[in-house]
């Protein structure tokens, strides 16, 4: 009974909106509220992790922290682990590419368990030193909790992928304070569409997240910074070479993160996986205690020039009035940052890259403005805290291949515009030379592979979201192989009415094709019925769709290469239907109808 109230009270609701609401009207409502509740998962999501953090360097183990850096990772992972094991009992994959997947392949629908999943694995993760960052998992709980209420309301999928955007927005504006670069974040990432209709409810998120933001956190932002030195033009070659460091930087980091990921992959044994990768990043932080965790405090210590807390270690904390060893270490931290990610996430672990991609490109702009100064053939040194900013802009432009995204949040980060030519030239630098060698992000790699990617193309978005089972037609009459030119007017022409016939054998393979053309001259021909046999009429197909490895896309261009109507439809080589160039453009136009906003 209480749920038929429910579901009463919804009705209700629906019909009072409908009166009384215009659509653009109720989007503009729900955005304002996904960008509130994604602004509270940004809160909960830091909070936690900060109580975690301070819990584990409490006073009772503050003097023996350095020890605990082999040990902790392992035992945050292992929570994770059983967590998701006996807890959730589900896969719960990577925040945004996990999101991506969703739009693509699900039609934004995203599962109820993927609201509060990251919310109590993310902080664990990083409370316990995991690699990784916040940003993923926060705009996973605000995307899952933007499709579940776009589901609730009955929103079409265009509005669902729509408030997916606002949540994501949400939770960066809210995270960075930086609600202009949150809406780049969506529209780049997210493949939104940038439209008056888009736009309005991205804006309102935005706003409803940062001042969310402001209510908890007050002013305070995540990478305070103050720009002191001035850009002036004869800075730009430095910056251009940045950027070319930076796409350097950024193929590194997606290569050995994959790397990294496909060789524990081999390891089937979740717990033994765990183990080895656990224990390979508690040795990583133990030696470089700067890699654990989120790494904010990093970039904040370099931007104030204090080594010393920036660059704690077990070994070489002496030495650090030494520049030479600075820059050394800092070299240090852009080589295994990466590592030190792969094997968080290879554990099991829940994250995102995000924090990790900042903390490198802050690390290599820093240690690029340190060895350019003391190299000594310059008269005027380069701004080092402005170098490391840039540095993040660049590697973020070259890893995600969001270069807009990377250039408006170290704009809005730095409190102003007066670093956004240098922006502007790194991140346009490392974008163009990282997208030449890798064409898709970190985020989206494995999607572009799979042909499962929606980018801002709209064909190729609209395929991608079209499904190949959905355009499969049955109502052929099926033959075999040794049937008589009698069977097939039989069993053939006389009860289908279609003009092309596949033929099998006795296990349904697929064997070819009888057109009704074939068999037109002599299908009357009663004398011809016994002599004749299917296998003397059949042909090859011009081509055959595999249903376990074809793409929309590469369906499409079989049609144009082939200039068939119709085409087979196989899996593990055994018969399934045919495929008809009409059937799929009828479904490509009712797609891009539902699809566009």
């Amino acid at each position: 009974m209480k749920s038929f109230k429910q579901v009463s009270v919804l009705q209700k609701f629906l019909l009072w909106k409908t009166k009384h609401l215009s659509e653009q009207q109720f989007t503009l409502i729900l955005s304002a509220i996904i960008g509130f509740t994604a602004g509270l998962g940004a809160v909960a999501i830091k909070n936690l992790t900060h109580f975690m953090q301070e819990l584990l360097e409490g006073e009772f183990i503050v003097n023996y922290h350095h020890a605990f850096y082999f040990i902790f990772p392992v035992i945050g992972l292992a929570i994770v682990y059983f967590i998701i094991k006996y807890l959730i009992r589900k896969p719960l994959g990577h925040g945004i590419p996990s999101t991506l997947y969703a739009i693509s392949k699900k039609k934004g629908i995203m599962e109820r368990f993927q609201m509060y999943a990251s919310l109590i694995t993310a902080p664990i993760t990083v409370g316990f030193g995991g690699s990784v960052g916040l940003e993923g998992p926060t705009v996973a709980t605000g995307a899952s909790l933007g499709s579940n209420i776009s589901r609730m309301f009955r929103m079409n999928q265009s509005m669902r992928t729509l408030l997916i955007g606002c949540a994501a927005a949400g939770a960066m504006s809210s995270i960075f304070k930086a609600p202009i670069a949150a809406i780049i974040f969506a529209i780049e990432v997210f493949s939104l569409d940038l439209t008056l209709v888009s736009m309005l409810p991205l804006l309102t998120a935005s706003v409803s997240a940062i001042l969310t933001s402001y209510f908890f956190f007050g002013s305070d932002t995540i990478i305070p910074f103050v720009l002191e030195d001035d850009f002036t033009i004869s800075q730009v070659p430095f910056y251009v070479v940045l950027g070319c460091i930076s796409a350097l930087g950024s193929i590194y980091f997606t290569s050995v993160y994959f790397k990294v990921q496909k060789l524990f992959l081999s390891i089937k044994n979740s717990f033994l996986r765990l183990i080895l990768a656990g224990l390979g990043l508690g040795i990583i932080l133990y030696f470089i205690p700067p890699l654990y965790g989120e790494g904010y405090g990093v970039i904040n210590s370099l931007l104030a020039e204090n080594y010393q807390e920036a660059l704690q270690t077990n070994f070489f904390d002496a030495f650090l009035d030494n520049i030479w060893v600075v820059i050394i270490l800092l070299a240090g931290l852009v080589v295994f940052k990466i590592f030190a990610t792969s094997l968080t996430f290879a554990a099991g672990g829940v994250g995102g890259i995000f924090a990790p991609v900042l903390f490198m490109g802050s690390a290599l702009g820093h240690c690029f403005a340190l060895l350019v100064n003391h190299l000594g053939f310059l008269n005027k040194p380069i701004s080092v805290g402005s170098f490391t900013m840039v540095g993040m802009a660049g590697l973020m432009a070259g890893v995600l291949h969001a270069p807009l995204t990377a250039i408006f949040l170290i704009a809005e980060l730095t409190g102003g515009y007066a670093l956004f030519v240098p922006l502007m030239i790194t991140a346009l630098i490392s974008y163009l030379i990282t997208h030449a060698f890798q064409p898709h992000s970190v985020y989206t790699m494995e999607l572009a592979q799979r042909g499962e990617l929606l980018t801002h193309d709209k064909d190729k978005t609209i395929l991608t979201l079209l499904e190949i089972r959905k355009v499969i037609e049955k109502n052929f009459q099926v033959l075999t192989e040794n049937m008589t030119l009698g069977d097939i007017v039989k069993e053939g022409v006389v009860k289908s009415s279609r003009n092309i016939f596949p033929v099998v054998d006795e296990d349904y393979n697929f064997k070819g094709i009888i057109l009704l053309d074939n068999i037109r001259t002599i299908m009357f021909d009663q004398k011809m019925y016994e002599k004749v046999k299917v296998y003397d009429l059949m042909q090859n197909a011009p081509d055959v769709i595999d249903l376990k490895d074809s793409r929309m896309q590469t369906i499409m261009n079989k049609f144009q290469k082939t200039d068939a109507w119709n085409l087979p439809v196989v899996k593990d080589g055994k018969y399934i239907g045919f495929i008809s160039k009409s059937k799929l453009l009828t479904a490509y136009r009712q797609k891009l109808i539902e699809v566009t906003v």
